[in-house]
């Protein structure tokens, strides 16, 4: 049986839907605009999206979203909208975090190297949510928030960074040991993460579950 699942993307300012089949990207629309666009732009991306690969919301067994961190409201858009889904169709919630779905760019880029990956997203200011994995995908350093100083990849290098963050990173820490990889961030790289997930039945509880916020909307650290 097929097995059909749609991704969402919300942590960042772009705005992404993807549709995956048996862990395989189908098709994806990414959307970025000045502001957060997500409110105005996420239900009419997916309607765009099923109807372009001719799959019905009946069709789909389950549906991934990005679990953070990141934008506050970003956030609560993309789940928001994901358990109304699930609802309503009465299939199972996949929660991916956002870091895993930077980890997978760099896999799928990169391929095989000898180099560890680690992935930031912008908290604003110097302060980043931060994550280091090895050349496998291990993590290395558990997900934190944490501020950039000059020496702060130093025990990673030799090192992939990979996240929305990499400009102000960049700015501050330069080095032959470093590679900045400015993929944008898009759903369709929850697809592989999302259908190990639905195999091994790792699934939210649809009422209950929450984002990963690390800081609250006024920027204070949970």
């Amino acid at each position: 049986m097929s097995v059909f699942l749609l991704h969402l993307e919300t942590s960042t300012p772009i705005c992404s839907v993807a549709l995956s089949k048996n862990g395989q990207p189908l098709g994806h629309l990414d959307k970025i605009g000045d502001g957060f666009i997500h409110g105005e732009s996420l239900t009419l991306m997916i309607d765009a999206l099923l109807a372009e690969q001719k799959v019905t919301l009946s069709m789909l067994q389950a549906i991934s979203y990005s679990a953070g961190p990141g934008s506050y409201t970003g956030l609560r858009i993309g789940l928001s909208t994901a358990k109304g889904l699930c609802f309503a169709l009465q299939i199972p919630l996949i929660a991916i975090p956002t870091h895993q779905s930077l980890l997978q760019i760099g896999l799928e880029i990169l391929g095989p190297q000898n180099a560890n990956i680690v992935t930031m997203l912008d908290a604003r200011r110097m302060e980043v949510y931060f994550e280091a994995f090895d050349q496998n995908g291990a993590s290395k350093t558990p997900l934190c928030c944490q501020i950039i100083e000059a020496h702060t990849l130093d025990p990673y290098k030799p090192c992939v960074v990979i996240g929305d963050a990499n400009e102000k990173v960049a700015a501050l820490i330069q080095d032959s040991q470093i590679q900045y990889l400015n993929t944008p961030l898009s759903a369709k790289y929850q697809s592989k993460i999302a259908f190990d997930f639905y195999q091994e039945e790792k699934f939210e509880d649809t009422a209950y579950c929450s984002p990963i916020y690390l800081k609250g909307a006024n920027g204070v650290l949970l």
